[in-house]
């Protein structure tokens, strides 16, 4: 479009004396100013403001393209806020954006943070669990949450972690005349009267340890009925996986859904197929338990009959199961260039597994791993099936 239509402003409790002067002439220029009641109250904007519908659409905002409108959100529009989900609609060129600084930025202001050493999360429409890989002694955290009760059950579940005598603070309307900062410990929270916009500060100075940051995590970690892989193997899949932030696995005959975890902690997302019910409530206890609900999802069915429902791969985990009928369809399905390992302990499935290793390439490892175990008054090995893996780039 020859000029944005579109002005994306970022608005904070102080409203309009903490605008700017272009941002305020782009406000008094719109025809059209979407935002929340909050916001739109701050702004004074009368007649020309919209509140967003509920459940939230952006559909209203879209069937004015091309008229002068504004969009207001809480601070930076584009981190955690309105403006990436309606960006991505749009082509370059058709918004403006005037961000103001962020309730993470205001927090670490009043706190005297290192803001590039706070892990930093929206937890408005996300699951609180989401917090729990980050649960660990030493971290810094800064928490948005939609209102006081969730501000409550966050500090309850980092309490219950075993971060009770950990240091947090309550802050409530951060850059306006209704500011108020609270400290107080995890344990003997006393909160009432809390008003939103709200965010949680954490300081982890006591408390457990937390996950390790290697993959392999111990098997005591899982729900399961036997059916894991187990740590040590888990780990040298993942490295035949070698999942990346934003990626997508999937996980076909999942089990407890160990792999997919470990894929989801290292910043992807998992469709885990089981086709067990109970193994597949195993998983999503796992993915509660992990805080990865959002983003591990669980199919309970056949993986032949599952994988035309499911988003395009970039890695595919077989852990039982395996046969050419399940290979055709992930070849076929899955698309070229994704990641597949399989892992196998019969002498049938080794057998295929060399077959396709000399057709479609790859590297094929075997793992024979003994722990050391009481036998009478001494120790000896006890050997471990024997695991087979075949891992290639479709």
């Amino acid at each position: 479009m020859a000029e944005p239509w579109l002005s994306i402003i970022g608005l904070g409790e102080d409203g309009l004396a903490g605008l700017s002067d272009i941002s305020r002439a782009a406000l008094a220029s719109a025809h059209h100013v979407f935002g929340a009641p909050r916001h739109l109250a701050l702004a004074q904007v009368n007649d020309r403001g919209t509140a967003w519908d509920v459940p939230f659409d952006l559909q209203p905002l879209l069937a004015l393209r091309g008229q002068p409108v504004t969009l207001l959100a809480s601070g930076d529009p584009f981190w955690f806020g309105a403006g990436g989900s309606v960006c991505q609609y749009l082509q370059t060129g058709e918004w403006i954006a005037y961000p103001a600084p962020s309730t993470f930025s205001r927090a670490a202001a009043k706190l005297g943070w290192r803001l590039e050493n706070v892990q930093c999360l929206g937890l408005h429409a996300a699951p609180l669990s989401t917090v729990r890989p980050w649960l660990r002694r030493g971290q810094r955290l800064v928490c948005l949450v939609r209102d006081a009760e969730a501000l409550r059950a966050l500090v309850a579940l980092a309490s219950a972690q075993g971060f009770g005598e950990a240091s947090g603070w309550a802050l409530e309307r951060l850059g306006g005349p209704l500011e108020r900062v609270r400290a107080f410990r995890l344990a003997a929270a006393n909160l009432p009267e809390l008003q939103a916009p709200l965010a949680l500060a954490m300081d982890l100075h006591q408390g457990p340890p937390g996950l390790p940051a290697s993959s392999g995590l111990p098997d005591e970690l899982f729900v399961h009925d036997g059916q894991i892989t187990k740590s040590t193997i888990r780990a040298l899949t993942l490295r035949a996986l070698a999942p990346r932030p934003g990626e997508c696995l999937w996980d076909l005959g999942a089990g407890s859904g160990s792999i997919s975890v470990e894929w989801c902690l290292a910043g992807g997302c998992a469709h885990a197929v089981e086709q067990q019910a109970e193994r597949a409530a195993n998983i999503r206890y796992n993915a509660e338990q992990f805080g990865l609900s959002n983003r591990l999802h669980v199919q309970t069915g056949n993986s032949l009959e599952c994988l035309s429902a499911l988003p395009r791969p970039d890695a595919v985990f077989v852990g039982g199961g395996f046969d050419r009928a399940i290979f055709d369809a992930i070849a076929t399905s899955a698309g070229r260039g994704v990641r597949l390992v399989v892992n196998s302990v019969t002498l049938q499935t080794e057998s295929l597994l060399q077959e396709l290793l000399v057709r479609h390439g790859g590297e094929l490892l075997q793992v024979a791993i003994a722990q050391a175990q009481p036998l009478g008054r001494m120790l000896s090995w006890q050997p471990s099936r024997p695991v087979v893996q075949w891992s290639v780039r479709l």
